[in-house]
């Protein structure tokens, strides 16, 4: 078949997936799901003919149009638009938990970082009455016992106490986060040093035998604000490994994707530190009876567990990672493996 009228057979395809990617461009992704899936077959095919053209015509302009065509379409197939509620379900459902997942190892790295120092010191100061007394002076034990610890969850109006401890947790998070560049030691140092503070606060209220008071003031919100910052060193945790072992990935290549996906985490962990700063606003000293409160607690992390565990998993099954935009970076990956790999169309 002679180029003439290899043009003239093909050109109504081309000039449908033009039409589509154009039209994608101009009215911000409405295509619809039939007409993406007709475009997504549309750019397999211009593929074939663009490699059948260039093995039998050579023809430079025939092989620029078709180039044009399928760099337009390849565009949108990956930077497809949606809308920001779709984008942000999007983050929540399968970017989030998708990296909280992948990253479950360094989680685990993290509490330990954090509970094996709290446990410790806890555990050896409220049985050593002589450290105990050197480490906190005992008139400021009694202080932080009688009076202290209780009052400071009643300090300020509830709304306002909220808002104040989400913005304090919240930094907390991202100074465990930002010290991965440490190589390791940043976030660990950050972790333990919270643990011993907590280890230490629970041995001056179990000597002064406000323990129930203590574990009753500290769970209901502890549960989840804890575990956010744990997940939150945990991103720094494998920022700083990015550094120490990259892998097979280049250290540079390491940086960007732990970088990104540690992003994503801090981004998200956001809201749980919301949720856990009302908590200790309005349910913590409020007076409700203690088993309630620390039943809220429990609900509350157990309610973020399962949706990091189902969703999570979930998205690692798709092949995600909790990088944005992963998923249609893995479709573009894959549309271009199938043209590649498609045979050429003989006419």
């Amino acid at each position: 078949m002679d180029i003439d009228r290899y043009i003239q057979r093909n050109d109504p395809v081309w000039r449908r997936l033009e039409h589509l990617a154009r039209e994608a461009s101009r009215s911000v992704g409405r295509l619809d799901d039939d007409e993406l899936d007709e475009l997504v077959h549309l750019y397999q095919e211009v593929s074939s003919h663009l490699a059948h053209a260039r093995g039998q015509y050579r023809d430079p302009g025939l092989n620029a149009r078709l180039s044009r065509i399928l760099g337009e379409a390849r565009v949108v197939i990956y930077r497809r638009r949606s809308s920001a509620a779709a984008a942000v379900g999007r983050f929540f459902v399968e970017t989030f938990p998708a990296a909280v997942w992948h990253s479950r190892r360094f989680v685990a790295v993290a509490f330990a970082c954090f509970f094996v120092p709290a446990i410790g010191f806890g555990t050896w100061l409220a049985g050593s009455p002589s450290a105990l007394d050197a480490a906190v002076p005992p008139e400021l034990q009694q202080l932080i016992a009688e009076e202290e610890f209780a009052a400071y969850y009643s300090s300020d109006a509830a709304q306002n106490f909220a808002g104040q401890v989400t913005i304090n947790n919240i930094q907390v998070a991202f100074l465990a986060f930002a010290l991965g560049v440490v190589a390791v030691v940043g976030p660990g140092l950050v972790l333990a040093n919270n643990g011993m503070h907590v280890g230490v606060m629970a041995a001056v209220m179990h000597r002064a035998g406000e323990g129930p008071q203590f574990w009753g003031l500290i769970l209901p919100h502890g549960l989840l604000e804890i575990s956010a910052i744990l997940v939150a060193g945990a991103a720094g945790l494998r920022l700083s490994w990015a550094i120490v072992a990259p892998g097979d990935r280049t250290r540079r290549d390491a940086l960007r994707d732990e970088g990104l996906r540690s992003v994503v985490i801090v981004t998200g962990l956001a809201l749980c530190f919301v949720v856990a700063g009302f908590v200790e606003g309005f349910v913590t000293p409020s007076g409700l009876p203690t088993a309630l409160r620390i039943a809220v607690g429990v609900a509350v992390l157990a309610t973020f567990v399962v949706y990091v565990v189902l969703l999570g998993s979930r998205a690692e099954r798709l092949g995600l990672t909790g990088l944005l935009d992963e998923r249609r970076r893995n479709e573009l990956d894959r549309v271009i493996h199938d043209a590649a790999s498609a045979p050429v169309l003989r006419g």
